[in-house]
């Protein structure tokens, strides 16, 4: 193979890997704009087949995670702001700063951070190991 052969094909491979590249983080972005979730911790805990995740949600203005479920409980605090919490079956409600929420496990919920600043919560997931954290639906 000539040098102007392998030149053109590195220069295919780089930019078949760019648009792979672009297109998965264009699908992220896509679905949870504005919102992140930052891992503290994950360790077994004495429930066969469970563990504990700690995490901090961070929602921008307007931001949301979108409808999705965990594998287990979710027990969580708001840090600063409020949130519009829906879960299935139950009225939507605002949670404020200094207050707490239980999502119980398999339910159908979503969080939007309907304010003008940031707001911020630390989530503790008691979930099934080795599933999914969250599963969009």
């Amino acid at each position: 193979m000539d040098t102007g052969m392998m030149a053109a094909m590195k220069t295919s491979s780089v930019v078949a890997m760019t648009v792979v590249v672009v297109v998965l983080t264009a699908g992220t972005s896509a679905q949870q704009a504005g919102f992140k979730r930052t891992v503290l911790q994950q360790a077994d805990i004495s429930a066969p087949g469970r563990e504990v995740i700690t995490a901090v949600g961070e929602f921008q203005p307007g931001a949301s995670p979108g409808r999705h479920t965990h594998p287990g409980e979710e027990v969580s605090y708001v840090l600063e702001g409020s949130i519009v919490l829906e879960q299935e079956g139950k009225p939507n409600t605002t949670v404020s700063a200094g207050q707490a929420f239980i999502i119980p496990a398999g339910v159908v919920h979503n969080a939007t951070n309907m304010g003008t600043a940031v707001a911020r919560i630390v989530a503790n997931y008691i979930v099934e190991k080795g599933k999914p954290l969250a599963t969009p639906k």
